[in-house]
């Protein structure tokens, strides 16, 4: 039960992350403002100890109350461009007191079984990143201030449930300051050079997909676009679970590595999805939002398998903020191959990170 709370509170606060990008037609830098606030809030939160410093439920909750005050003035202040998008970077910096604040949360409790723990809670976020367009398919009356409302309740509703029903676990882990030193031995183990090189190629390709994928379904099923755009973003909840079960089985390594192997063969069919049968493109494409990101549990747990010994904590920030400074630069890419020559072949400049990511995964980590 305690679980299923952890996870709704994960769910409910990560809604806030695409918020704005299913509120407003003019997407321009909006999610890589998000990008740009978590990743000064995760060297921040890490450089300051927060999470060890106070009760990790504690700022879980002051982030969300945080983030959805910051959501909300997206729909509250004078109409601004500028507004807007420091609106969205603060949104971001309170999303690092959330995302990965929450794992903390759940490792206290599940210590045991926390591989199993983290795909679900992936998951959760990557359902919290669709729920805008959810809101948006139900109930849009051409009002951006709807999904901005209804997302900012949300997001204090989760910090509420970790504070009051869900707490500290037993088993919290102790974790250590950020050491800028780690850049020196980052690199030296062969095996985390190889995840963390494998992440940094799945990156490139995750968040411009999410991103976007709605201009593609706008392209294929103009009337039911948001609901399908919802779908594809359940449908990479469904990945990041049926990975999680499927790598005590099979192994983290193989696990993603059959992930990136399928994203990259849609990557590269992308251009017939506006010319296939809609059953099949659609079919094609709920795989590809199951592939796209069911790699990203595992290789958190590469990441954390092969991480320096006594510089696991911050190899671990410095390699999600190298992840997320990447995200910035595909998302731009991707909006920009849209804007000056469409939708249909946009996405082929992402295939090199899950091929890349692929030939990482299998030349250079064991199984």
């Amino acid at each position: 039960m305690r679980l299923l709370l952890i996870i709704l509170a994960q769910f409910l606060s990560g809604s806030i992350w695409f918020a704005a990008n299913a509120a407003f037609f003019d997407q321009q830098f909006l999610l890589s403002a998000v990008q740009a606030g978590f990743i000064a809030g995760t060297l921040s939160f890490a450089f300051l100890n927060l999470s060890d410093r106070f009760p990790p439920v504690r700022v879980f909750f002051v982030c969300a109350l945080a983030g959805a005050m910051f959501n909300l003035g997206g729909a509250l202040l004078p109409p601004s461009r500028g507004i807007l998008l420091a609106s969205r970077f603060l949104c971001g910096i309170s999303l690092a007191g959330i995302y990965p604040v929450g794992m903390k949360i759940a490792a206290s409790w599940y210590p045991d079984t926390l591989g199993r723990a983290l795909g679900f809670l992936v998951g959760a976020l990557v359902l919290a990143s669709g729920f805008p367009y959810l809101i948006k398919a139900v109930h849009w009356q051409g009002d951006p201030g709807m999904i901005l409302w209804i997302t900012s309740v949300s997001c204090l509703a989760g910090g509420l449930i970790q504070v009051f029903f869900v707490g500290d676990g037993p088993f919290l882990p102790k974790g250590s300051p950020f050491d800028p030193k780690v850049i020196r031995y980052l690199f030296v183990n062969p095996y985390f050079k190889a995840s963390a090189l494998g992440y940094f190629d799945h990156m490139w390709e995750l968040y411009a997909v999410w991103a976007t994928i709605p201009i593609l379904f706008y392209a294929i099923i103009p009337d039911q676009a948001d609901m399908w755009a919802f779908i594809f973003f359940g449908a990479g909840f469904m990945g990041c679970a049926a990975g999680g079960m499927l790598s005590l089985k099979w192994g983290s390594r193989r696990v993603a590595g059959t992930a990136l192997i399928i994203s990259a063969l849609c990557c590269l069919m992308s251009p017939a999805f506006l010319y296939l049968p809609r059953p099949v493109a659609l079919g094609v494409i709920l795989l590809w939002g199951m592939a796209v990101v069911a790699d990203s549990p595992q290789f958190s747990s590469l990441n954390t398998r092969f991480a320096p010994a006594g510089y696991v904590g911050s190899a671990l920030t410095l390699v999600n903020c190298i992840g997320f400074v990447i995200t910035i630069f595909s998302i731009e890419l991707v909006t920009f191959w849209i804007r000056h020559w469409g939708i249909d072949t946009a996405f082929l400049c992402l295939t090199p990170g899950p091929v890349m990511g692929w030939i990482w995964l299998n030349k250079k980590i064991p199984g």
